[in-house]
């Protein structure tokens, strides 16, 4: 188990009072690339759901809901992109960081201790969630925000609206060989499945639950090697496509580790247990390359599993990946891995 006086020593480095700086040369925030919606999001998640709350994390937690606040326009839509002078450089829009905003303003309500920012998080959740979004991803990172909501909130019909919008958002292909919603596999591909368990799970939907489970079931046969994770790389995967496949990304198996956890809390089933227990196992070293992916002294994650190794930055993404996997294998009690 790593020290818990530690484990948020990288997140720290990387956090001034803007924001998480995206990325990381080595253990050196890269402040000229500035900050992003996305990044920020998954710190607060993080943040927000991990057990040992202290001064430090809720200082940390002010921060990124002030800058997912801020990045809210008028309308609902989000900027996505901040420099280091804490000036917005894009237009506000939506796609992926809108429903990554959606998804950690939606946690942040349900879980967050303190009952201000509960409050703060599903007023700002209720300004995005006027819209409609329209790309798959959106929709399922925006959904399981919505879950999180409707979990709390069990008659709030801004978060059943996105629940029924992702259920009917994920199709049913034809060919029974590639039962996944997309023809070729992408990134963040166990949120597709975690989403609609969620939905089905807060709707009373019993269909749609079976369905996400057997969702994730593909993915994890798919990537599974022998007794650890082989997940998608960069490049995508696509049907017959032989592994492993490179540069793995440390997201991949967060989403797998968030997935199997969800699915533990619906079936109880054991299997999804040691699903969590293989994504932390990946980042301790039991992957395609035989390399830890996590700096256990101080919590940091490295950018992406390579052929011959490991890419040695460390960014907010693979940082924060690092540590979800972490948090869901600790509370499961599958740090050994499986």
């Amino acid at each position: 188990m790593m020290d818990a006086a530690r484990r948020f020593e990288h997140v720290r480095a990387l956090t001034d009072d803007h924001g998480i700086f995206e990325h990381a040369l080595l253990d050196v925030p890269r402040r000229e690339h500035g900050y992003c919606v996305d990044d920020v999001a998954r710190a607060l998640i993080v943040v927000v759901r991990d057990p040992d709350q202290d001064s430090d994390l809720r200082r940390l937690r002010e921060i990124y809901v002030s800058f997912l606040e801020a990045a809210l326009a008028e309308k609902g839509l989000a900027h996505n992109r901040m420099n280091e002078h804490g000036e917005w450089s894009d237009e506000p829009g939506m796609g992926d960081w809108w429903g990554r905003l959606l998804w950690a303003l939606g946690t942040a309500a349900a879980r967050a201790s303190d009952p201000a920012i509960r409050v703060r998080a599903l007023r700002a959740f209720h300004r995005a969630a006027r819209h409609e979004p329209g790309d798959l991803h959106t929709i399922v990172f925006a959904a399981l925000g919505a879950a999180e909501v409707a979990s709390a909130h069990p008659g709030d019909a801004v978060a059943r609206r996105l629940l029924l919008t992702l259920i009917r958002a994920v199709p049913t292909p034809p060919d029974a060989s590639w039962p996944w919603p997309e023809p070729r596999l992408r990134y963040g591909n166990a949120s597709i499945a975690e989403a609609v368990i969620a939905a089905g799970t807060e709707l009373g939907d019993e269909d749609a639950v079976a369905r996400g489970l057997r969702l994730l079931s593909f993915l994890l046969a798919v990537e599974t090697s022998g007794d650890r994770l082989s997940v998608t790389g960069t490049g995508g995967r696509s049907p017959g496509d032989a592994g492993p496949l490179f540069d793995q990304q440390p997201i991949e198996v967060a989403a797998i580790a968030d997935a199997c956890a969800r699915a533990y809390a619906q079936t109880h089933d054991t299997g999804w247990r040691s699903g969590v227990g293989r994504a932390w196992a990946w980042f301790a070293g039991r992957n395609d390359a035989g390399v830890p992916m996590i700096d256990a002294e101080t919590g940091a994650g490295f950018d992406g599993l390579e052929r011959d190794g490991r890419n040695e930055n460390r960014g907010a993404e693979s940082t924060l990946a690092a540590l979800s996997t972490y948090q869901q294998a600790r509370r499961l009690g599958v740090l050994s891995g499986a």
